[in-house]
């Protein structure tokens, strides 16, 4: 069985319910199997020539890349930041069991 590439794709956001809203809503629409939020996290960065520390929380998604670019649109649509964390990294080995998951919860429905 020829399973697709598993990507984990990580997001931040400044409060739990929004984080909460981003992996629920994109659970929801099958363009992640699951998500985890972890927070809070102090967050250090440039921004708008200053640096800046925050809190964030932030939201780790399981897809895979052929669902990518919509998760990513998808974030982006809701999502309050002018320039959103996201940022994607293969999954290079895994339970062949949770990998097929991913690839069958995120598989587009006719």
């Amino acid at each position: 069985m020829c399973v697709s590439r598993a990507l984990t794709v990580v997001t931040t956001t400044d409060s739990a319910a929004k984080a909460e809203e981003l992996a629920r809503g994109a659970v929801e629409a099958r363009l992640a199997a699951c998500a985890q939020i972890s927070a809070p996290v102090t967050s250090v960065y440039h921004w708008r020539n200053a640096v800046e520390t925050g809190e964030e929380w932030q939201v780790l998604l399981k897809t895979t890349e052929e669902r990518y670019d919509a998760l990513e649109a998808h974030l982006l649509a809701h999502h309050d930041y002018d320039t959103p964390e996201i940022i994607a990294t293969p999954v290079l080995r895994g339970s062949a069991e949770y990998l097929a998951w991913i690839a069958s919860e995120t598989a587009e429905r006719a």
